[in-house]
């Protein structure tokens, strides 16, 4: 979604409105980032066209970036994958990868489809990634959208929801090592137990998605909401209605912290954005409205913001982390 026009011009996007208010937070903004790794779109190509994830990973942390983040899609389908959509590694397997390689940064599944697997299964990768890293991982579940994938993994589209509050259901029980009994619709657990607990207490879960269904899964059961932002199509593809100005985002995370706090809750529910303003592909170019949409954002309520950058050469994403790490992150 452009929050701005093209570098040069003056702010016309309706999300303008708060940037100007928000200017003279432009030396406050607290906001943390992350990169995500970019993908490769279409069958052709290679998924690390954009660099060996080791190098990138290190040369995000060294940048000033406070996590990396992949998506992830099992077996998407020849026809979505030709059209345009992309390419990912295993996520828990990349991101254990990306953790040997660096010492700071958040590891986040962006995201991970909580119905494509077993919960007992999640809940074991989950907890052995955030060990071996130290407590870095954050879980980025959703519900997940392609209907051939969901065919491919033997999981019923239409239990999608049921599935996912499944998971919901056991993973933070099984995450404290205590004996767990929990009677799923395609599993029963008696008196289990699941070691080692992660390091995180609680280990955070971001959900993804615009429903209300989701947002009231970030109130009562979440530690960070992930909206989706990117225009009507994408919201399409991905079912789940569109946000589409500062003003929609800014009450609708208003309205998932109220939820939260009438639930009893008292911890702070993070909330991830995607920025894809017009121009940051070139960070250094007209970075005063970048901070200017930044601390916007942040005067929102959004907490964390992704970033990435076109995949189609190792050296043009290095220096992507290093112009963005010198303009906003370094500075």
């Amino acid at each position: 979604m452009a929050i701005l026009d093209a570098p040069g011009a003056r702010p016309s996007h309706p999300w303008s409105r708060f940037a100007a208010r928000s200017r003279h937070l432009l030396d406050e903004v607290t906001m943390r980032f992350i990169f995500h790794y970019p993908e490769t779109n279409g069958p052709d190509g290679d998924v690390l066209d954009a660099g060996p994830l080791r190098d990138v990973a290190v040369a995000a942390e060294r940048s000033g970036f406070d996590g990396l983040s992949l998506s992830e899609h099992p077996a998407p389908g020849a026809r979505w994958l030709a059209s345009g959509g992309h390419q990912t590694l295993d996520p828990f397997v990349a991101l254990g990868y990306v953790a040997a390689a660096t010492e700071r940064l958040r590891l986040l599944t962006y995201l991970a489809v909580a119905p494509y697997r077993n919960p007992f299964l999640l809940a074991k990768t989950a907890a052995t990634l955030d060990k071996l890293s130290g407590g870095r991982l954050v879980l980025g579940l959703g519900a997940g959208y392609q209907k051939s994938e969901f065919h491919a993994l033997g999981v019923d589209m239409a239990e999608r929801n049921a599935l996912f509050d499944e998971t919901l259901d056991v993973l933070a029980p099984l995450w404290t090592g205590e004996p767990f009994s929990y009677q799923g619709q395609h599993f029963s657990a008696r008196d289990v137990i699941a070691r080692p607990r992660p390091v995180q207490e609680p280990l955070p879960i971001w959900i993804g998605g615009n429903a209300k269904l989701s947002r009231r899964r970030v109130a009562e059961r979440a530690q960070g909401w992930m909206p989706m932002s990117g225009g009507a199509e994408l919201s399409a593809t991905a079912r789940t209605p569109a946000l589409g100005s500062l003003e929609e985002l800014a009450a609708a995370i208003a309205e998932v912290r109220d939820a939260a706090a009438a639930a009893g809750r008292s911890e702070r529910i993070d909330v991830l954005h995607s920025y894809q303003g017009a121009g940051i592909h070139t960070p250094a170019t007209d970075p005063d409205r970048h901070r200017e949409a930044f601390a916007a954002l942040e005067k929102a309520g959004v907490t964390w913001v992704v970033v990435s950058c076109p995949g189609h050469a190792p050296s043009a994403t290095l220096e992507f982390l290093d112009a963005f790490g010198a303009t906003y992150l370094r500075s």
